[in-house]
């Protein structure tokens, strides 16, 4: 009973585990300006589906459920100019609270758009949840060392839906393809389909691809272990799921790329100030940029030479 009064009484600590504000201001920055990189780079794609008949607009559970209206020209437009704009001003850091809420609501809104016409990508889930916990953040500035709760219990979640991801892409694969899924031909058919040269090298070496399905099914299914090593392993661990995910569109191409920017949340954000050092270069007089020059020296007499 006392082992479990402890436990029940360490989750709120390891919840909320103290984190500089520097670093949810750098991870807030990263988040919103994937926002507006999403729109105009990685999904401008999400735009066409305004040309598409209402027809062929299945809305997710939570469309049905809310209910969400059918995607029209114009509905599509607003959102992505509204959200581009509300992006960019959450990125300063500015009303976090007001700025960062619209931008979630818009953003679900967005995806469900996105993910209504048949198929479900589940590379955003981290990403949804770092937009819906980082308002309730509070404010948090570049540089700044200061503690704070409610910043780290954002991470925290993020960091727990990042997890998930993995453990329940595994979990997905087994309750739908069964053990089976580890021996068969499942990354065979994505090479075929969109496979790099480099994977093509990898696809010829026997028993490989089985070796590497059962890699992944552990690997995911082994993600949890993030939150039991010590924090020196634990950047290590974070490492390893970045170099599984560089692997992945080295070979097939697929990026995850709003995972990995959720990912971020383990990182330690602060030691990256770069918006910090710009704000301290313009606040040198005259525009000087470069580091404050040294007053010359007086020259001082030398001592004549004896007269013999």
């Amino acid at each position: 009973m006392t082992v479990v009064k402890s436990v029940l009484s360490a989750v709120p600590r390891w919840l909320t585990e103290p984190v500089p504000r520097g670093r949810v201001a750098a991870f807030r920055t990263l988040v919103y300006l994937f926002v507006a990189a999403d729109l105009l780079v990685f999904t401008p794609w999400i735009r066409d589906k305004a040309s598409i008949p209402g027809d062929l607009y299945q809305p997710l559970f939570i469309g049905r459920l809310l209910p969400l209206p059918t995607p029209t020209p114009l509905l599509v437009n607003i959102i992505f100019w509204a959200l581009l704009l509300l992006a960019l001003a959450a990125a300063t850091g500015r009303a976090p609270r007001a700025l960062g809420w619209a931008v979630f609501l818009l953003y679900f809104e967005w995806m469900i758009i996105a993910m209504s016409y048949g198929k479900v990508d589940h590379d955003r889930f981290g990403l949804l949840i770092a937009l819906a916990v980082l308002p309730t953040a509070g404010r948090a500035r570049h540089g700044d060392r200061e503690s704070t709760e409610a910043g780290g219990w954002a991470l925290r979640v993020t960091q727990i839906a990042v997890v998930c991801t993995y453990f329940l892409a595994a979990w997905a694969k087994l309750r739908f393809g069964g053990i089976e899924w580890t021996t068969g031909s499942v990354l065979a058919r994505a090479i075929i389909r969109r496979g790099t040269d480099l994977a093509d090298l990898i696809a010829q070496v026997p028993y490989l691809l089985i070796a590497a399905q059962f890699g992944i099914i552990a690997f995911e299914l082994l993600s949890p272990l993030v939150f039991v090593v010590s924090s020196r392993w634990r950047q290590w661990v974070v490492a390893f799921f970045y170099s599984f995910h560089l692997v992945t569109i080295a070979t097939i191409t697929i990026s995850f790329a709003p995972h990995l920017v959720a990912m971020t949340s383990f990182l330690e954000l602060e030691r990256l100030r770069p918006i910090h050092r710009l704000r301290r270069l313009a606040r040198r007089p005259d525009g000087d940029t470069g580091p404050p020059e040294m007053a010359p020296e007086t020259p001082t007499a030398q001592p004549s030479p004896a007269v013999p």
